[in-house]
């Protein structure tokens, strides 16, 4: 029978020339990737001496690699026996034929930069590193297949029938002479079995024709009459199946999984659907990396992601930008959240890089094919940056027919980048779609955001589109009583994501929704707001330790656990003498205290907010009128000037409380300046080319690098236009009282408007 055992323990890790010893999962990036400076890409070396585990004959002995990022190589003994590329999925290398009695494995991991194998530029940390579990696997001669993309040799297939039935297919692949393969199914209502044959006529998808030499496929069907089924939150039902492969009868191998009976799916009008119901998808976004650790995360602290989520109200989860790790599937499909699954196709198409999109898309379905939460096999993410060309489109039907060939029980997805157009032929490829849009804080105003899906769906009725990312960046620690886009404050995220969930109540036609982010994130390129290396969109710190505000505004939308929130905690000092108090609760009636006394009571939902004089410092509490034992309470107190730790430069403290002076325009306006529209800029010889000078200075600095080179669609270039240059520059974190906006003002100043007859 087999035998499962981890594989962490004294390894000498070697970096330039330095060693020392690990305990796996290990990254060398833990630190250095979570700073604005270049970080460690390279080639280390894992050494590990071991003895010969004692092996029955035939047994054959396997090393599992749960993730090494990103290309790496697996000796024993000197001798090469297997390379991989594609740093977040499963590979196995049998080590059999060349163990000795004493021996040394060798496994070389490479995170350097390269033209083939993804991601190789995108907004977050590729850690180096053998960062998830390394195991050792014993099995019997005949065995089910291990050396298929990972897989498990095993695969189950339910669909619901119109009848309310279950029809389940069982799908095994075994190497060697083993006769038999018995399912059994154990479930609420008792055990039910099935003996799989091989086919005459071998219908299979899963695997390619030319991986079945040396392996046979074994399979066959049962019927559930009456399923319990797998339906969200509101009940994860999942079925055990052990399956056991025989030999003159007597079992020798053996593997087990889980599955969940349900159907879903879309409609162009009203979203997507879960079992026959309305089942709007409302998530958020994850990476997998937290501070200090990288992603070399715990089982515990997998767990610890998952409970913040399903605290916030969460129903399904879009696992970016890459294969997770199967602890936190599992995790998704026991807690029953509905899971968007991709490979690292991202940002931009690399010519030389087909071949891995192709074999990373292969691993992603064959390791995660029985996973009851997942939905959809995502192709790329915002992979038109740079432009579409007719590579980059056949690389894409080429991985949609992929996963429809692999996979007729999901459907294919992609992520689209907010500037690309919406007739481009690359957004009709999936079954699905959805576009990331950052209007409010990257470009334009929120407003954008419905303007977008309205137009959307006025132009394309039949087409299933989602909001597939969205968010603001904010520091925790910034905070201001006028919040304004780019300003990096606590506040405006909070302004922000309000209305967001308005602008998506009123569109039912979005299947989905997910924010971006859940958790900050390490982002090395970037260097932001006063705090280096992260994404700061994240609703909860890096560290997962403090929610910010936006984060209840979510759970006043989606949970149904009972709280009351007061919002500006972290805003203790305050100048302003009369204070807005916001207050996020998922109840109906609110009531605030000051110091003690009620100072009112408000009906609504989500949303409550007072004006609160203030003199000196006061204890605020915010109750639910109808149930007081759900409170909330801070501490606020009046200042005489604002705190300089509110704002990322101390030298613009002065534009936090006064109110703003416009630049003085000359009576006839005759002359630029940076309260000129984009348009009328433009529309001058020489402002177009200051402007062109500008925009490709201010490409290299948003998200991290991430704009340089950029293709800006017409659509997006008209929205622009209607702004005024000074708002375009704060976007693009150049200071309005600096020496560079200086420069511009002065060199604008000089430039006569095109007049208008």
């Amino acid at each position: 029978m087999r035998k499962t055992i981890l594989f962490h323990d004294n390894y000498v890790f070697e970096k330039e020339g330095v060693t020392e010893k690990v305990t796996l999962p290990h990254t060398w990036n833990a630190v250095d990737g979570q700073s604005a400076s270049d970080y460690y890409r390279g080639e280390c070396t894992y050494t590990k001496k071991f003895a010969k585990p004692e092996l029955k004959s035939g047994e054959q002995l396997y090393l599992e690699i749960n993730g090494a990022n990103s290309s790496s190589k697996v000796s024993l003994n000197g001798k090469l026996l297997a390379s991989h590329d594609g740093g977040y999925s499963t590979y196995r290398v049998n080590l059999t034929g060349e163990l000795l009695d004493e021996n040394e494995l060798q496994i070389k991991v490479d995170n350097s930069p390269n033209d083939h194998v993804y991601p190789q530029k995108a907004d977050f940390t590729f850690y180096g590193g053998l960062y998830r579990d390394v195991k050792l696997i014993t099995v019997p001669e005949s065995h089910f297949d291990l050396d298929y993309y990972g897989g498990k040799g095993f695969y189950v297939t339910p669909e619901i029938k119109e009848d309310g039935s279950a029809e389940v297919q069982f799908d095994a692949y075994v190497r060697g002479d083993a006769d038999e393969v018995h399912v059994v199914v154990d479930g609420d209502l008792g055990s039910q079995s099935v003996t799989l044959d091989i086919p005459e006529d071998d219908t299979q998808t899963l695997y390619e024709e030319s991986a079945l030499y040396g392996v046979r496929h074994f399979t066959g069907k049962l019927i559930i009459d009456y399923p319990h089924l797998w339906n969200g939150l509101k009940d994860p039902f999942l079925y055990k199946v052990t399956a056991d492969l025989k030999k003159n009868g007597e079992v020798i191998d053996e593997v087990t999984t889980k599955f969940g009976c349900r159907s879903y799916s879309f409609d162009p009008e009203r979203g997507f659907f879960l079992n026959g119901e309305s089942y709007p998808l409302r998530g958020v976004s994850r990476h997998q990396d937290r501070l200090g650790v990288g992603n070399a995360l715990t089982k515990g602290m997998h767990e610890e992601d998952m409970e913040l989520i399903l605290s916030l109200g969460a129903n399904s989860i879009r696992l970016a930008h890459y294969q997770h790790d199967q602890y936190f599937y599992d995790l998704c499909d026991e807690k029953g959240i509905v899971a968007w699954a991709e490979i690292p196709y991202i940002t931009v198409h690399m010519d030389g890089g087909r071949e891995n999109t192709i074999s990373q898309m292969k691993e992603l379905i064959v390791q995660n094919y029985n996973h009851a939460s997942i939905i959809c096999w995502a192709i790329s993410n915002e992979i038109s940056l740079q432009g579409v060309t007719e590579d980059l489109l056949e690389n894409h039907r080429i991985l949609n027919d992929l996963i429809h060939r692999m996979d007729k029980s999901r459907v294919s997805a992609m992520a689209n980048l907010f500037m690309l157009e919406t007739d481009s032929p690359l957004v009709s490829i999936p079954d699905i779609r959805g576009y990331n849009l950052y209007y409010g804080w990257y470009v334009g105003e929120m407003e954008d955001n419905d303007t977008f899906f309205d137009q959307f769906h006025k132009e394309h009725p039949d087409t299933v589109i989602g909001l597939t990312e969205y968010g603001a960046d904010s520091v925790i620690t910034l905070q201001s009583p006028k919040p304004q886009k780019g300003d990096y404050t606590e506040s405006y995220m909070a302004v922000y994501h309000e209305h967001m969930l308005e602008m998506i109540s009123k569109r039912p036609y979005l299947w989905g929704t997910y924010v971006w982010n859940m958790f900050e994130f390490a982002a090395a390129g970037r260097d932001e707001a006063g705090d280096p290396g992260k994404n700061h969109k994240g609703l909860v710190t890096f560290d997962r330790k403090e929610k910010k505000d936006a984060f209840y505004i979510y759970k006043a939308w989606w949970s149904d656990e009972a709280f009351v929130h007061l919002c500006g905690r972290r805003y203790a000092d305050r100048i302003e003498p009369v204070t807005e108090v916001k207050v996020y609760s998922n109840q109906r009636k609110i009531a605030l205290y000051v110091d003690g006394k009620l100072f009112g009571e408000q009906e609504g939902e989500h949303i409550f907010k007072f004006e609160v004089p203030i003199r000196g410092e006061h204890v605020i509490k915010a109750v639910c009128a109808d149930n007081e034992a759900l409170s909330d309470e801070m501490t606020i107190k009046k200042v005489s000037e604002p705190n300089p730790a509110y704002f990322m430069d101390a030298t613009k403290v002065h534009n936090w409380f006064e109110e703003p002076k416009e630049e003085p325009v000359s009576e006839e306006g005759e002359y630029l300046s940076l309260n000129s529209t984009m348009a009328e800029i433009q529309a001058t010889e020489e402002g177009a080319a200051l402007l062109a000078q500008m925009m490709k200075q201010m490409q290299g600095s948003v998200a991290g690098g991430m704009g340089k080179n950029v293709k800006i669609p017409k659509a997006m270039m008209a929205m622009i236009a209607r702004q005024p240059l000074k708002k375009l520059l704060a976007q693009g974190g150049i200071d309005a009282e600096g020496e560079q906006a200086k420069m511009l003002a002065a060199a604008l100043g000089r430039i006569r408007k095109k007049q208008v007859k």
